[in-house]
C-alpha cells in the first residue's frame, strides 16, 4: 500500500503519525458538508446529544454552539480522535456541557432513551454492521428522538467507490440502503436529502 493509501486509511481509525495528520484535516474539510447537514435539523431544542465517530472534535462544538442549552457526549473509536475532540472542546469539558469518551457504536455504553439528538457525520461507512449500530443508536435515543446521518458519498459516485478500493471495510451506501437499515433498526420515519450539486447526502431518522 502506497503512502497516499496508508494516508487516507487513517479516516477509518486514526492511528501514529498519519492518523495525527488526518486528524487535523477533518475538522476544515469536512466542515462545509457538516454545517450543510446540520441545516437540515428540524426546529428541536435537544437537552442530550450524542456525537458519534466525533473525529476532531469540530462538529460537537458545532451542536454545542447551535444548542447552547445542550449537554453533548462525543464519542470515537479512536484514542488519538478522543484526544484531538477534548483539546478541541476544552472549555465546554470544563463548563460541564461536554464528555468525550472512547466507545463502540457496535456496543454503546449508554443508557436507554437518554438521548434527544444523535449524529453521524462521515462515519457509518465504517460501522461493522449498520443494522445492528443503527439498532444501537435507536436504542440509547428517547421515543420522538432524531439521528442525523451525513455522507460526503451517495453511494453511486465514482469518488465514493474509489476510496471503498482504497479503504478496507469501507463501504458507501446509498439511500435506499441506508433507509431499509434504519426501518429494520427501529426507525419509524425516515426522509434523505441530496445536495444537488455534489454527491452528498443528509438522512434524518425519528425514533
Amino acid at each position: 500500500m502506497g503512502l497516499l493509501a496508508k494516508y487516507f486509511a487513517q479516516t477509518k481509525k486514526p492511528e501514529g503519525i498519519l492518523g495525527r495528520l488526518m486528524i487535523g484535516s477533518m475538522n476544515g474539510g469536512h466542515a462545509k458538508l457538516a454545517d450543510w447537514g446540520m441545516s437540515l435539523l428540524p426546529a428541536i431544542s435537544p437537552a442530550n446529544i450524542v456525537e458519534l465517530g466525533c473525529g476532531g472534535g469540530r462538529n460537537a462544538g458545532a451542536l454545542l454552539s447551535r444548542y447552547p442549552g445542550s449537554h453533548l457526549a462525543a464519542i470515537d473509536h479512536s484514542g488519538l480522535s478522543v484526544e484531538r475532540s477534548k483539546e478541541y472542546n476544552a472549555a465546554a469539558i470544563k463548563d460541564g456541557r461536554c464528555a468525550v469518551m472512547k466507545g463502540d457504536v457496535s456496543k454503546l455504553d449508554l443508557p436507554d432513551g437518554a438521548y434527544d439528538l444523535a449524529t453521524a457525520f462521515e462515519t457509518v461507512y465504517f460501522w461493522p454492521g449498520i443494522e445492528k449500530c443503527f439498532a444501537e443508536v435507536c436504542r440509547v435515543l428517547r421515543t420522538g428522538g432524531t439521528f442525523l446521518i451525513v455522507n460526503e458519498s451517495d453511494g453511486t459516485d465514482e469518488t465514493g467507490r474509489r476510496f471503498e478500493k482504497i479503504i478496507d471495510g469501507m463501504k458507501c451506501y446509498t439511500e435506499e440502503q441506508l433507509t431499509a437499515a434504519l426501518k429494520a433498526a427501529g426507525f419509524g420515519k425516515v426522509r434523505a436529502y441530496r445536495n444537488g450539486l455534489k454527491p452528498w447526502l443528509a438522512v434524518l431518522a425519528v425514533k
